[in-house]
């Protein structure tokens, strides 16, 4: 599945002005990039129904040079090979892998732990990284506003006992057969999940990517 022009040429427009803001130091070309910011969200707007000032509030947090957002998520296989999901409360319960954005100050991995702590309950040692992959070319629904990179963990269960979270409603490990059909599909898709039971089912695989 391909995103539309629309939010591709958005989004590249708003990395422009976003980066040129950044750097430039004549007022008349802080102007451009503004006016050209303002055009962003104008696209933006139109093409997804929503409101012109939300964008523009959204886009104007945006500060620095424009690089992808980076998001962790997890593969945590207990002893009778099942994964481990969790329901997001934020996306009307349905099931994904735990995870969410890497925070400031921890690596990646260290970033990924914390997530799957904080929305299961469970403590886990990283193992591999699975696949790095831009969210847009994998057709998750809905898209973003904003360039997404997608980095896939496998974790080794360490400790802990399931419990939810403000984050997740419900905790639980499943058979690759038994996978739930109400996924999350802004977090993850099924294509992934067999993904990662392939690499949890062979360590020797390389790591993916797009």
């Amino acid at each position: 599945m391909s995103e539309p022009e629309w939010l591709i040429w958005a989004r590249e427009v708003q990395a422009i002005a976003q980066t040129g803001l950044t750097f430039a130091k004549d007022p008349f070309d802080r102007e451009r990039y503004e006016m050209l910011r303002t055009l962003a969200a104008k696209v933006m707007a139109r093409g997804s129904g929503a409101p012109i000032q939300q964008i523009e509030n959204l886009f104007t947090q945006q500060t620095g040079y424009a690089t992808p957002k980076l998001e962790v998520r997890t593969g945590v296989f207990d002893a009778q090979n099942r994964l481990l999901m969790v329901r997001e409360v934020l996306d009307q319960n349905r099931w994904t892998v735990p995870g969410g954005w890497a925070d400031v100050n921890l690596s990646a991995s260290e970033s990924a732990a914390k997530e799957v702590w904080e929305e299961t309950g469970y403590t886990v040692r990283m193992t591999r990284l699975a696949m790095v992959l831009d969210r847009a070319k994998q057709g998750h629904e809905p898209p973003e506003a904003f360039s997404i990179t997608k980095l896939f963990f496998l974790g080794e269960l360490t400790g802990g006992a399931p419990t939810t979270s403000i984050e997740t409603s419900e905790v639980r490990f499943f058979a690759r057969n038994e996978i739930p059909h109400d996924l999350s599909t802004g977090r993850i898709s099924r294509h992934q999940i067999d993904r990662l039971f392939a690499h949890h089912a062979d360590l020797s695989l390389p790591t993916e990517f797009d």
